[in-house]
């Protein structure tokens, strides 16, 4: 039998699969094991209420924050700069926004924490070394003129250009003309 070889890139692929993996697996089992722990301390009620204040709190914090991400990020755009900070910001506070969403207390805690802006601003300073932003050419913004068709195969027809040729009955679009001008 032939041992299997793996490249770098490959190797890299399989334990992040595999992180991944753990990673879904304990982190339900240790919010089960919170669940339990805090329901056992201060009752099943009040653990429910405290799991959809969370959610609430989380929904909250996210229309806020998102909608201040957002404004940063356009403003990025309109100066014609690359906006790898504001994309970093908005991704993490999405991020937070959907752990605060899920039901647990670790995710809570973790998703709490992504919302101050001292620690995003510490993790995007960890992660922007790993991500390269390079600008591109920007879409050009409509100026209210019909787009050019460059495709060789593409006719643009008129609603006076085509007239249906009568005799197929049993067409859906025979019959009774309703379109203007005819």
């Amino acid at each position: 039998m032939c041992p299997i070889s793996l490249s770098g890139l490959a190797k890299r692929t399989v334990v992040i699969r595999l992180f991944l993996i753990a990673i879904l697996i304990a982190i339900p089992i240790a919010e089960v094991a919170v669940f339990l722990l805090v329901g056992s301390i201060i009752g099943a009620l009040p653990t429910i209420a405290l799991i959809i204040l969370t959610a609430v709190l989380g929904a909250t914090l996210l229309k806020r924050q998102g909608l201040s991400a957002i404004a940063r990020l356009k403003a990025d755009m309109d100066q014609n700069k690359v906006p790898a900070g504001a994309i970093g910001q908005a991704v993490t506070v999405a991020i937070a926004g959907i752990l605060l969403l899920t039901p647990g207390f670790i995710t809570d805690t973790v998703g709490l924490l992504l919302f101050v802006p001292a620690v995003r601003s510490s993790i995007w300073r960890q992660v922007s070394g790993a991500v390269k932003m390079e600008r591109g050419k920007a879409p050009q913004r409509s100026t209210g003129a019909p787009r050019q068709r460059t495709h060789a195969r593409t006719i643009d027809l008129d609603q006076g250009d085509y007239r249906p040729k009568g005799g197929d009955d049993d067409s859906p679009w025979s019959g009774p003309s309703s379109g203007p001008g005819r």
